[in-house]
Order: structure tokens, then C-alpha cells, then sequence
């Protein structure tokens, strides 16, 4: 294991306090929640801008670190655990030097916590241009690490159809602009029926993200989507946990 490049410091370097929100994951099919996922925050709620805009290049990788601690720390403060529930944290493959050096402190909070590694999902976005090898060395080695893995805003970015044929990770997020509208655009319901197929074929679980309208939500389980994340089912909650009995419109929708 490498342990002696510049970046490891145990996150030390990003100064700005922050905390996180929590938006679920919910299978629609079972009407339970699938994961939570974190979201950055600022102390009092503010949005996620207001720490972001302060990343830098120089602070990058003590971010990464202080999110994975976060999150960790605060979900299994909120009990997130307890029912088998999982949690996805946002990583930066930029911010990821070696990956086994690199995921220590991760691991050594986890342990500390008692938070299952079964039950973490690591995603990362590919709306940036990444080294392909440096990538995939990442997620198989957090794969054989025992946590889940999953690629967000999928059909937007760089790494695309091409990183599937190298590497079929567990979940994979379908960009929201395929998602917005999609009850009036058939055009993009055949493209999503397509890519669930796909990734069913290929043993990857779909996540249909921001989803915002009941509309959008009924076509998107006609199209066989069980997945789902937005705000028709819930906005994500600031230091807290939306529970299945919080999901109104789905239940009022399935009783009417």
C-alpha cells in the first residue's frame, strides 16, 4: 500500500465547516427506501455551492476526506444502518491519489462507527475528462473492498457506454436531462426504456435521478424503473433521514 504521497494528510487542509443533507433512494415497486444519499451542505443549511465554490486544487483531496467522514459519521448518528439501509457518498476520482492509500481513513471511520462496508456506495460523476486506468484501478479496488459502486449523471459526461465495456459497476444514475419531460418526449422514453435493458442485461441497477413531476414518475415505472430519486417523492433533508411513511405522494398515488 502506498501511504507516503503529499495528499494523505487525514483530510487536514479544508478548513470550512460543513455538514450534509440526505435525500433517499426510493424503490417504488416496494414503496421502501434504497439508499440515502449525501449531500453537501453548509453548518446552517445553506446550499451546496457555498462549500463547493470553496474547492480548490490545493484543498481538493481534504475535502474528498472530510465528506467521507461526514457523511459516515452523521448517518450512523441517524441510526441510517439500522434497517439495512445504504448510503452514497460522492467521491473525486481527481482527489484520489492511490486508491488503497487513499481509502484509509474512510475504512478506519467505518470501523470506528460500526457502519457496514456492504452498505456504502461510492459514485462519482463523469462530467469531467478522467484518466480511464486511474479510474478503473479506483473502482476495483473499492469493489474489492466490499463497498458498492456506482457512475451519476450517466449519459452526460466523457466516460459513457465506453467504461461500461471495462468495468459494470453496481448502480448507474441516469442523467436528469433524460429524465425531465419524459412524459411528453418520446424520444427519451425509448432511450431510458433502452438503457434499463441494457443494465439489466448487464446486472447494474438503474437510479432514475431528479425526478420531479407525478407525470414523470408514472412513466417512468411504465417504463419499468423502480428506482427512483427527486423531489416528487422527497427534497433532501438537512441532518436528518426521510423515512418510507414521509413518501405522501407515492402513497397517495398507489391508494387512489
Amino acid at each position: 500500500m502506498a501511504t507516503g504521497c503529499e495528499g494523505c494528510r487525514d483530510g487536514a487542509g479544508f478548513d470550512l465547516p460543513f455538514s450534509m443533507a440526505f435525500q433517499p433512494i426510493v424503490d417504488v415497486a416496494s414503496q421502501t427506501i434504497f439508499a440515502h444519499e449525501a449531500l453537501v451542505r453548509g453548518v446552517g443549511g445553506e446550499g451546496a455551492y457555498s462549500v463547493l465554490s470553496q474547492v480548490a486544487d490545493d484543498n481538493r483531496y481534504a475535502f474528498d476526506q472530510q465528506c467521507r467522514v461526514k457523511a459516515i459519521e452523521l448517518a450512523t448518528a441517524l441510526d441510517l444502518p439500522r434497517d439495512g439501509t445504504r448510503l452514497s457518498i460522492n467521491f473525486m476520482p481527481n482527489a484520489v491519489y492511490e486508491p488503497r492509500a487513499c481509502i484509509r481513513l474512510t475504512l478506519a471511520t467505518a470501523m470506528r462507527t460500526g457502519f457496514p462496508l456492504d452498505r456504502i456506495i461510492f459514485e462519482f460523476t463523469e462530467d469531467e475528462k478522467l484518466d480511464a486506468n486511474h479510474l478503473l484501478n479506483i473502482l476495483r479496488t473499492y469493489r474489492a473492498m466490499g463497498f458498492k459502486t456506482a457512475i451519476d449523471d450517466f449519459g452526460a459526461g466523457y466516460a459513457g457506454l465506453g467504461l461500461l465495456s471495462k468495468f459494470q459497476p453496481d448502480i448507474v444514475k441516469l442523467d436528469m436531462e433524460l429524465i425531465r419531460d419524459i412524459d411528453r418526449d418520446q424520444a427519451k422514453q425509448k432511450i431510458v426504456k433502452s438503457m434499463l435493458g441494457l443494465m439489466s442485461d448487464l446486472g447494474i441497477q438503474t437510479i432514475c435521478e431528479g425526478v420531479e413531476t407525478q407525470d414523470e414518475l408514472e412513466t417512468l415505472e411504465d417504463l419499468g424503473a423502480t428506482l427512483i430519486q427527486g423531489y416528487v417523492l422527497a427534497r433532501p433533508a438537512f441532518e436528518s433521514l426521510v423515512g418510507a411513511d414521509a413518501l405522501a405522494p407515492m402513497q397517495a398515488r398507489r391508494v387512489a
